[in-house]
């Protein structure tokens, strides 16, 4: 008999097939803290939570029996993960319960942001009766602009379509397949920018998106342009915001989230164009059942041994084939975050080739692995586990393959990447003594350490030119700490990756992009 100790409230018909569970004995103790939950973990095979209880690192240690923890609802702040994956706890949060509540929330914040509603509603109650002053716009054949087109901004522009509005889109990870399938236009990001009457984010935060929306893309914007952000705080640079909402380049916003919760005396709260909720996206009854549902069917799969997928940390791995793969983990995750950072356009497919010694292993944890490494570098809620759905559910094609040509390695992983624009590559091995190596990039041989700054560049090999860059970084008090450079011709195209001690600034990428050798350049964070 399984043990499952509830510790938050949950909706009752959320968890409901865990009272009905031959198997499971439930235990609902709301509240519980100090000793007492203390006592409670120690027989516990199951906890589920919302945001009240601290998982803790002390409690987890309390827990002989514990073989997941898992959260209603999305994030795991309130969870040491950490401490849970070291002691093989698995944790699962439930992504997709809130959904349809989110959703909807944003395109209620859309309608009244468009209308004026809490603006008049605020104005009658306290006795006036200004129509003028409250005239607002149709959504009818208005653009949409969606940065984000996971499963809540898909949701939303069915919505918006319903309406007649042109929904616009960008993501990463949109395809012309998928775009046409959900009725949007693809754009990029700086075409989505320019092309709304109304801008909404739904985007993770992640170092990438944090003030996404600032100052310089708000001048990309239509006058009049109007902002929703029902995704996370962080992604507006809500200084920016004021200073546009006061210019009058944006005639309103409509926020559900903010960088700072609460926002206390927030100076957007002066401004009579903002609209805001105490962060409601997921505050409805049926999100509340639909999360606990989702995390409560995961508990019972992970306790009777059966396929999961919401796990947000790595699952048990027999110790044998652990102890194998253990020193490829990070040469595959390197490499794909290294080729994320490289290759440009929304992908569609991704082959993993395995030659020689990692070859004879069952790869399959190391495929997990390079997926994780190739999509966290968009997304925040991507995990060993849940790598290969989110893949599939971005309709990307993940191809698995060994051979027997290590091209003079003693064992070698290639991953190469098909964009709708691009299609690039990246190896690697692993070198006795000394640690992972790429080994090429492209159809370049190099030997670079996958680890800290990095620049990427491709230019013409032209005399000088490795010398220019070498000096402006000097000029910027930038140290290199190695560089690799690649060519296939003389006078031809070639690369160079630099090994820098801390980021470039600004004006100094902005600079060398100037320099009439340099034809890309990208800088990579591993």
């Amino acid at each position: 008999m399984y043990k499952v100790l509830i510790t938050d409230p949950l909706s009752e018909q959320g968890i409901y097939q865990l009272l009905e569970a031959e198997d499971v004995e439930v235990k609902r103790k709301p509240g519980l803290t100090g000793e007492e939950l203390f006592s409670a973990i120690e027989t516990a095979d199951a906890l589920l939570v919302r945001s009240q209880t601290k998982v803790t690192a002390e409690l987890i240690e309390k827990a002989s029996r514990l073989k997941v923890i898992a959260r209603a609802g999305v994030g795991v702040d309130n969870i040491d993960v950490p401490a849970a994956t070291k002691k093989g706890i698995i944790v699962v949060n439930a992504p997709d319960g809130n959904t349809i509540s989110t959703a909807e929330h944003t395109f209620a914040m859309l309608i009244a942001l468009a209308r004026n509603i809490p603006q008049a509603y605020r104005s009658v109650i306290s006795g006036e009766w200004n129509r003028k002053n409250f005239v607002g716009v149709e959504l009818n054949q208005k653009t949409l602009s969606i940065i984000g087109l996971g499963r809540i901004g898909t949701e939303l522009a069915k919505r918006a379509k319903a309406f007649r509005m042109n929904v616009v889109a960008f993501d990463p990870y949109l395809s012309d397949e998928r775009a046409a399938k959900i009725g949007v236009k693809k754009a990029t990001f700086e075409e989505a920018i320019a092309a709304g009457d109304f801008i909404t984010v739904h985007t993770p935060l992640t170092k990438e998106t944090r003030h996404l929306i600032n100052k310089e893309t708000f001048s990309l914007m239509k006058d009049g342009v109007r902002i929703l952000n029902c995704a996370r705080g962080g992604i507006i640079d809500e200084e920016a915001l004021y200073d546009a909402i006061q210019s009058g380049k944006v005639a309103g916003a409509a926020l559900d989230v903010f960088e700072n919760e609460p926002p206390g005396e927030h100076p957007l709260f002066s401004l009579p164009q903002v609209i805001a909720t105490p962060h409601l996206g997921a505050s409805t009854l049926e999100a509340q059942e639909n999360v606990a549902v989702d995390v409560c069917e995961e508990v019972l799969h992970i306790l009777r041994g059966e396929p999961f997928k919401n796990a947000v940390n790595l699952p048990s791995i027999p110790a044998e084939l652990q102890q194998k793969l253990a020193p490829y983990q990070e040469l595959a995750e390197k490499l794909g975050k290294f080729i994320s950072q490289v290759a440009s356009g929304a992908l569609t497919k991704i082959t993993v080739t395995y030659s020689g010694e990692v070859a004879e292993l069952e790869v399959a944890p190391l495929t997990r692995t390079i997926l994780k490494g190739v999509l966290s570098h968009h997304l925040t809620d991507v995990n060993y586990v849940n790598a290969p759905h989110l893949a599939k559910q971005r309709g990307i094609q993940v191809v698995e393959q060994k051979t027997a040509n290590t091209h003079g390695f003693t064992q070698l992983i290639k991953v190469e990447v098909v964009t709708a624009t691009d299609i690039r590559s990246v190896a690697g091995t692993l070198l006795n003594g000394f640690g992972s190596r790429i080994t090429k990039i492209d159809d370049y041989p190099v030997d670079v350490t996958p680890q800290g700054h990095l620049v990427f560049v491709q230019h013409r090999d032209q005399p000088g030119a490795i010398g220019r860059v070498g000096t402006l970084l000097g000029s910027h008090d930038i140290n290199i700490a190695t560089m690799q450079v690649g060519r296939q011709a003389i006078g031809g195209q070639a690369i160079m990756v630099l090994r820098i001690d801390k980021p470039l600034p600004q004006s100094l990428i902005a600079s060398l992009q100037e320099l009439k050798e340099i034809q890309s350049l990208i800088e990579i964070d591993l």
